[in-house]
């Protein structure tokens, strides 16, 4: 393996004078290329190590395989033969592989071998003669084998490899790798000793050029190029006819076909024939990479697939091959177009020769526009996906401000190429097209029937509105009555008795049956053609699907018969809710005497007029003279809640006669609420007031506690436990005493009085009690006072009852 030399250090005799110091910056750069010298070194090193590792793993696999023995075994033996011979471990093993394979490898090794011997006796071998040598042709040319290996799909570092390992030992200086398309043109896939620049210019070689390599490939055969006298052919590093270099250009055949072309070039005279079975070997390991190559981009071997091109030339549009370009982390930057048809147009007027191998935003950069076609490109290439477009805005050069052009367009991947083709509407073709669009969009198919030679013709459009597959038979005029539904055939008859017999214009909208059993709305306009004799000769005219407008229509007068039902029908049961809650709580214009007690009554319904409540009152004197007062308010709204409280109020009046207190009233009350078809839920004050004592005897089921009203002092006055009705299957209620004095009011109310969107029932109540704490000349006037204090915005029913002894 190669070594670093290290030259001796020396010391500086007493004569010679020190070096000056170099300035603090010199010294940086200086270690720095020092170490990158080092590291550089190490790295080949490294290379080398790995490279010869490969031929001594090749190695061990053979005796494995020839021994039959374990792996670890095959090293033990490969190390004690190469002791043994005391031949260098690597070169034992080059001599192992070349005697199991008998590949072109071996051959070429064998045959520098024997030419090395029969030159022996000069003193000089044939291979001296090309250059200086540090190993022998076996492991040289199995070190190359390895290198290939090592590098896989990356066919510069193949060159690279190829350069380093085999061909500088022949004296070799460059080396560069050709990949060959079916249309004669060449990428270069990888070079070495040529330079980054050189590399560049010659990064594509259309058809036709005329280089070495395109030449070795036509002819099939190897080219030895002498650099001097008449200006050799041009290719990449060429001297121009200056200078005494000399160049191999071998064919590499892969797949049984010529798929690329490796070219060496050597600074001197030419080298001894005794190379050719070399660089055919090394062309071997070329093809082989390039193959791969080929695998990956979707066909064979060198640059698009024969078939793919011949795809493109057989195209009617023009058509391009595209191959992505990335940068060193992998990504797309641009499209290299590899190639074009016969077809190809460019907008700009170029010809397609000078667009063949540039990158695509380079020959097309408006297509780099954000949106456009270019990442259109790159989204099929990654995804897959093919995508076409009727109408893609494309923009080509040519002027300050580039005309958009409407095109179709298609793109299809395959394996790492992309197909681009488009068309560009002209003159007839473009109005056509437009016209197609238009009855696309509208759903109108256009005809025409020679009536003197039967000859129809139908759009596209027509056969599909009729449900034909492309190509089949027009449907003649006179049998439309036969594909119409049966009553609108009438109607069809008279629209082709005005059309065929009358020669008028005529239009008519009627029903298509279909053979596959759709049935579609159709308008038709028909227009007679009679030459100068008055003699029917043609008809012409058009169809236009109106199905979703018959449908929308249709679907509208369905639904404004059935909004004008449900109209009439909810403002018939509101109007029976409203009846039924005036029958039951009458407007009390003036306050109700008995029982010592004065009871005005303020009903306010709901503003909204198809919300009707379940609020409810009543103050009726008992058999035993006592008063019952109640307040109560049916959860929900509607004829359900009217009823409930139709049922609820009826049954406390009968309960109420039995001469039961309050709390068992409501008890059961809670009772027949459960009891309901229709489970109603609703909160109840129950009060019986005792004239004789002046007592009020009160239960509560969840209601808002009733406000008595003393001396111009307001207070709401605590409830007894209860819950609302409804809630429990069996429930009880206690009751509470209070005594009412004379001028004193005792208010009882429904949430409607006071409820109030963002706000609290406290703060709500609190507002009410400030209300009613002001002085009261007039029961009634009070009443109107409270309810104008506006305290509520909810908009439900209130029910307000004041009772004041008397």
């Amino acid at each position: 393996m190669a070594e670093q030399q290290h030259e001796p250090s020396r010391q500086r005799p007493p004569s010679e004078p020190a070096a000056r110091p170099a300035p603090h910056g010199e010294a940086g750069a200086a270690g720095l290329a020092a170490t990158v010298d080092r590291l550089s070194t190490e790295i080949r090193a490294l290379w080398e190590d790995r490279e010869a590792r490969v031929v001594v793993e090749l190695a061990e696999g053979v005796l494995v395989e020839r021994l039959n023995c374990a792996p670890a075994e095959a090293a033990q033996q490969l190390r004690r033969l190469a002791s043994d011979a005391r031949m260098p471990l690597p070169e034992l093993a080059a001599d192992i592989i070349n005697q199991a394979a008998s590949d072109a490898t071996a051959a070429a090794a064998a045959e520098a071998r024997a030419a090395q011997a029969a030159a022996s006796g000069t003193g000089r071998t044939a291979e001296e003669a090309a250059g200086p040598q540090r190993e022998g042709p076996a492991l040289r040319l199995r070190t190359a084998e390895a290198a290939a290996i090592l590098a896989g799909d990356d066919t510069q570092a193949l060159a690279r490899g190829l350069l380093d390992r085999a061909l500088k030992p022949l004296g070799a200086t460059a080396a560069a790798v050709w990949s060959a398309a079916p249309d004669g043109s060449l990428t270069l896939a990888g070079e070495a000793g040529f330079g980054p620049a050189e590399a560049a210019r010659w990064r594509y070689v259309p058809p036709g050029l005329g280089t070495p390599a395109q030449q070795a490939i036509t002819e099939d055969r190897t080219l030895w190029i002498t650099e001097s006298g008449d200006p050799p052919p041009p290719t990449i590093g060429g001297s121009g006819g200056s200078g005494g270099g000399t160049r191999a250009v071998v064919p590499a055949q892969g797949g049984g076909q010529r798929v690329g072309v490796l070219e060496v070039h050597w600074p001197g005279p030419h080298p001894a024939l005794a190379l050719q079975r070399q660089l055919d070997a090394l062309a071997q390991l070329c093809a082989l990479s390039l193959s791969d190559h080929g695998v990956e981009s979707g066909g064979p071997p060198g640059g698009a697939a024969a078939w793919l091109v011949g795809l493109l030339d057989g195209l009617l549009d023009s058509a391009a091959l595209l191959r992505p370009l990335r940068d060193h982390d992998g990504r797309i930057t641009d499209f290299r177009i590899e190639h074009t048809n016969e077809r190809f147009t460019d907008p700009a007027g170029r010809p397609r020769d000078a667009l063949t191998g540039l990158p695509l935003l380079e020959a097309y950069p408006l297509f780099a526009a954000e949106g456009g076609l270019f990442e259109r490109i790159k989204r099929v290439h990654s995804t897959g996906a093919p995508y076409r477009s009727r109408s893609t805005v494309l923009r080509f050069p040519g002027g300050p401000a580039p005309p958009a052009v409407v095109a179709a367009v298609g793109l299809a991947r395959f394996g790492d190429v992309v197909l681009l083709s488009w068309r560009l509407p002209e003159g007839d073709a473009r109005l056509a097209d437009l016209l197609g669009h238009a009855q696309r969009l509208s759903r109108i198919g256009a005809f025409e029937e020679n009536l003197i030679t039967g000859e129809i013709s139908w759009t596209e459009q027509l056969s599909a509105l009729y449900g034909l597959e492309p190509g089949a038979a027009p449907v003649p005029l006179h049998q439309l009555s036969g594909h119409a539904h049966p009553d609108d055939t009438g109607a069809v008859r008279r629209f082709l008795r005005s059309v065929l017999h009358q020669r008028k214009e005529s239009a008519i909208t009627f029903r298509l049956r279909r053979a596959d059993g759709v049935v579609r709305h159709l308008r038709v306009v028909a227009e007679p053609l009679c030459d100068a004799s008055g003699l029917l000769v043609a008809v012409r005219g058009a169809y236009q699907d109106i199905s979703p407008h018959r449908w929308t229509e249709v679907a509208l007068a369905a639904t404004r018969d059935r909004l004008a039902g449900a109209e009439q029908q909810s403002a018939e049961r509101h109007r029976l809710a409203r009846q039924l809650q005036r029958a039951i709580m009458p407007p009390e214009e003036h306050p109700v005497y008995g029982a010592g007690l004065r009871v005005a009554v303020r009903y306010r319904p709901a503003e909204e007029d198809q919300r009707v409540g379940g609020d409810w009152y009543d103050a009726v004197v008992l058999p035993d003279g006592r008063m019952l007062l109640t307040v109560g308010d049916i959860a929900g709204h509607g004829i359900a809640a009217a009823t409930g409280m139709v049922v609820l109020r009826n049954a406390l009046r009968g309960l109420a006669v039995t001469g039961a207190g309050p709390g068992r009233l409501l008890s059961w009350l809670n009772s027949v609420a459960c009891c309901l078809p229709e489970q109603v839920t609703a909160t109840v004050v129950c009060g019986l007031f005792d004239p004789a004592a002046r007592t009020l005897h009160w239960a509560n089921a969840g209601h808002m506690p009733p406000i008595l009203v003393r001396r111009g002092k307001a207070e709401a006055l605590t409830p007894p436990d209860g819950v609302l009705l409804g809630a429990v299957d069996s429930a009880s209620y206690e009751e509470t005493r209070h005594e009412l004095r004379r001028h004193d009011i005792l208010l009882v109310y429904t949430d409607g009085l006071i409820e109030r969107r963002g706000s609290s029932i406290d703060q709500a109540l609190g507002q009410l009690l400030a209300a009613a704490g002001r002085p009261v000349d007039d029961l009634e006037d009070y009443l109107d006072a409270l309810l104008s204090c506006d305290i509520a915005d909810t908009d439900d029913d209130t029910c307000l009852i004041a009772v004041q002894p008397t």
